[in-house]
């Protein structure tokens, strides 16, 4: 595993599972290290403390941070502010597909520039979960599910049409030379229907 923070507490720890090592930050040993007992730490601030030893670095995240959350079990409470970092983002589609559109913009404008456009990524992976509901429209009859996918994609065709072209406009780097416009409309002509 690539080493990530600076784990001036000495909390990574090797996890080996079936011949493949995996680190991981424990939080027993923080609490060894001389953070006191964290066993009593709500899981929430469990979790922010463990991505806080997984990212110091001295500068973003530093030890006093991770001291910090340490010390919220004295009052209940901190006035400092947590650097989080998540490791995944998990995006539902009414949110997930504005941020593809906010990032298909930024690529276009920073090709209008002159720039390179793959500098503009996401800096932790996502997962898009696409969670629709399909309307009924027609039932009872033998055609009913052909009649009711055929209205589904004429409703939402340039949506899914988008989001096929989103998975894998981040990997491709042809589709900033047609722009997500021109991407649109030729992936909505090859979708099936």
């Amino acid at each position: 595993m690539t080493s990530v923070g600076n784990d001036s507490l000495n909390t990574r720890r090797t996890l080996n599972v079936d011949g493949t090592d995996y680190d991981y930050f424990s939080l027993p040993a923080a609490s060894e290290g001389g953070l006191g007992d964290l066993s009593r730490l709500p899981y929430s601030l469990k979790v922010l403390l463990e991505n806080l030893l997984r990212h110091e670095d001295g500068r973003s995240v530093t030890t006093d941070d991770v001291k910090a959350v340490a010390a919220w079990l004295q009052d209940q409470r901190s006035d400092q502010e947590i650097a989080y970092r998540p490791a995944r983002v998990l995006m539902q589609d009414f949110t997930g597909v504005p941020a593809v559109v906010d990032l298909a913009a930024m690529r276009e404008a920073v090709v209008a520039m002159g720039g390179d456009p793959k500098k503009i990524n996401p800096l932790s992976p996502v997962d898009l979960v696409i969670d629709h509901s399909v309307m009924v429209d027609h039932a009872g009859t033998a055609d009913s599910l052909a009649k009711n996918i055929e209205l589904e994609f004429d409703r939402n065709g340039e949506r899914y049409a988008f989001l096929r072209w989103g998975q894998g406009a981040f990997d491709n780097s042809a589709w900033y030379r047609q722009g997500p416009a021109s991407a649109i409309r030729s992936m909505w002509n090859i979708w099936p229907r």
